[in-house]
């Protein structure tokens, strides 16, 4: 877990150099000169990239998928807040964490470790700290996706085509939008169920005509005991987790 969180912070500072961890405040105070401007560009980057950390989070992982699932899933069961958002946001981030515990390892041994030991440019663990991702991205993003943000990369400049060596703006919400197109379908499937047994319920109560009582109220502890009895939980997670590349 620790390895991860540091491997994930690590992508987010990929454009700032590693001289910012040193940066000389008594430097702010005197003339201000080239160096004192880079120092006060790096710090107002580094602050940039903290700020949108939860959407670098989203973007490069397999957070989102998790997310709508599990959100889709609640909605389904007539359930609007259970379980509580912290739950499916926790349950999500640690789905994540184990889904993508061998780019965060892959990037920490390559990359990480080897700036730490001073064995490596700042430039060459950016690399190297980025390619897990992007071999992640790249395996697991739709086809149709990444050529629409190829054609619109090209109509601009010319990009590199192939997903494996893409430039991130055009990897990044390719992958993201093929994740929402996933989470979606996911989801449809798993409500599918659940409509069923609603519209059984509501069948049967309108046949005997209790016009006043809405279904969901019926249906709600059948949906309920329909997917414990399966073992339902078992299954999404375990199916959500092996639909990963």
């Amino acid at each position: 877990m620790k390895r991860a969180i540091i491997a994930l912070a690590a992508l987010l500072f990929l454009s700032l150099p590693a001289g910012a961890q040193s940066l000389d405040f008594g430097a702010l105070t005197g003339d201000a000169d080239g160096t004192t401007i880079g120092y006060i560009i790096q710090l107002f980057g580094v602050l940039t990239v903290l700020s949108i950390a939860p959407g670098i989070l989203i973007m490069v992982t397999s957070f989102t998928r998790f997310v709508i699932v599990f959100a889709i899933l609640r909605a389904g069961m007539g359930l609007p807040s259970t379980p509580a958002n912290l739950i499916l946001i926790s349950l999500s981030l640690f789905m994540t964490f184990y889904v993508m515990a061998p780019t965060f390892d892959q990037a920490w041994n390559d990359g990480i470790r080897p700036l730490m030991n001073n064995e490596i440019s700042e430039a060459a663990a950016a690399e190297r700290i980025s390619e897990p991702f992007r071999g992640f991205m790249a395996e697991n993003v739709r086809e149709q996706d990444y050529n629409l943000f190829v054609d619109l990369a090209v109509e601009r400049s010319t990009l590199e085509t192939s997903a494996e060596v893409a430039d991130f703006r055009v990897l990044a919400p390719a992958f993201l939008i093929s994740e929402i197109r996933r989470g979606f379908e996911i989801g449809f499937l798993i409500v599918l169920p659940f409509l069923v047994i609603d519209l059984i319920v509501a069948t049967i109560t309108m046949s005997m005509g209790m016009m006043m009582l809405p279904p969901t109220v019926v249906s709600l502890p059948f949906k309920i005991l329909f997917f414990v009895l399966i073992d339902g939980w078992n299954l999404l997670v375990g199916s959500l987790v092996r639909s990963f590349a």
